[in-house]
This record gives structure tokens, C-alpha cells and sequence, in this order.
């Protein structure tokens, strides 16, 4: 038994050297425990006092900065897993739904009542910079109210850096607007150091009836109401 146990106080004290020797050469706690096969807080309570060079310390930083960019990596991934997960079960939700009628016309008050203007005496403007929601707002004020086409007026806001031309063409076919229905666009000022891709500027759509903006503007305040 003497023997066994000089033995093993032989074993801790080879461990502890060899700690420290790789510790002073930079390499970090986690990278030591595994060599060692013994736990972290072990080798963090060895190597507590050893001094590192300065080529130490920048491979050690080295490791720490490689670890963090695996560890956000592999985070980033397992969100993006979950995310697709959950777009892939709300959509076969919403398959089993149909968005007509009523249900047509509250969700479309109800985006109406985020994004667009609460004066109705101008009419119905819808403003976003999101073509799909663009998209879906307008089907869902055509299913509800019937509007006349030729009554929609569209205006553009762009960036200098912008095709104008080239978005209107974008825009028209999105929202299935004739070119002629759009206005001369307003112009921002753009310093240039920012240009973001894959943005098409934003899209002001107005239906010159207070009537129907009143209407929208009722079934979104009476659903809110409710709840």
C-alpha cells in the first residue's frame, strides 16, 4: 500500500509539472485538462502562479479567440436549426387556414393599423420597405374592399444610389401596379459610406377613399379593443 500510494503522489506531482510546463508555453485550461485527462478546475488551481511569456500569452489569446468563434459558430447554427423549424411548423399551420372573408379583412386592418397612416381623410397610405409585406398587404385590401386599380398612387423613396428607374420596375411587379400609377420619387441624401444590398428603397401606396381608410382604420381599432 506505501508503495501504490508513493505511486500515485509521483503521478499528481508528474500531472502538476507537466501543467505547468504547458501552461508557460500558452496553452489554455481546457487544452491542458484534455491532455491530462483530469478536470478543469485541477489544473486551473496548478497553473495559477505560472508566468507566461509574451508568446504565451498570444497563442493563448489565439486559442481564446478560436474557441469564442466556434462557440458563436455553433450557436449561430443550432438558432438557425430552430429557426427553420419553426418556419417549417407555422407554415404547415397556416396552410390549414384560409385567409378570406373576415379573416382577410382583420388581418389586413390589423397591418394596416402598425403601418399605415391613422388620418383617413387623406385616404388609405400604406408605407413600408418590406416588399413582402407590400405584397400580402395589397392582396389582402384587394380580397376585402374590391378597390378600383386605376385609383392607387405609389411614390417611391430612394437613396441617390438607387436605379430609380430600375426600382420602379422592381416595385411594379411586386405589388402588380402599373409603372404609369407611380409618382416622381423622393430623393434621400446618401453619404455613401452605407449602402445596404438588397434594399429597394420604400414604397408609399395610396387609395384616395376615406371611406375604405375609415373602415380599415375600425376593424383594427374594434379587434385591439377586444383583446
Amino acid at each position: 500500500m506505501l508503495i501504490y500510494n508513493h505511486i500515485l503522489q509521483f503521478m499528481f506531482i508528474k500531472e502538476r509539472h507537466i501543467a505547468k510546463l504547458l501552461r508557460a508555453k500558452g496553452y489554455s485550461l481546457k487544452e491542458i485538462a484534455a491532455k491530462l485527462k483530469v478536470a478543469k478546475s485541477s489544473v486551473s488551481h496548478w497553473v495559477q502562479e505560472v508566468p507566461l511569456s509574451y508568446k504565451a500569452e498570444q497563442r493563448l489569446l489565439t486559442r481564446i479567440k478560436r474557441g469564442q468563434f466556434v462557440a458563436a459558430r455553433n450557436k449561430r447554427e443550432r438558432t438557425k436549426k430552430i429557426e427553420k423549424e419553426y418556419l417549417e411548423r407555422a407554415m404547415n399551420d397556416l396552410s390549414q387556414i384560409d385567409v378570406v372573408g373576415d379573416y382577410a379583412k382583420l388581418l389586413c386592418a390589423v397591418i394596416y393599423w402598425c403601418e399605415g397612416n391613422k388620418n383617413a381623410k387623406w385616404g388609405m397610405n400604406f408605407i413600408n420597405s418590406d416588399p413582402h409585406l407590400m405584397k400580402m398587404f395589397l392582396a389582402l385590401f384587394r380580397n376585402s374592399f374590391s378597390p378600383k386599380e386605376e385609383k392607387f398612387k405609389l411614390q417611391l423613396h430612394l437613396h441617390s444610389y438607387h436605379d430609380v428607374l430600375g426600382e420602379i420596375d422592381f416595385w411594379s411587379k411586386m405589388v402588380n401596379i402599373e409603372n404609369s400609377q407611380f409618382v416622381k420619387p423622393y430623393i434621400k441624401p446618401n453619404t455613401g459610406k452605407r449602402i445596404r444590398d438588397n434594399y429597394h428603397g420604400c414604397l408609399s401606396l395610396r387609395y384616395y377613399d376615406a371611406d375604405i381608410a375609415r373602415k380599415l382604420l375600425a376593424y383594427g381599432k374594434a379587434f385591439l379593443n377586444k383583446t
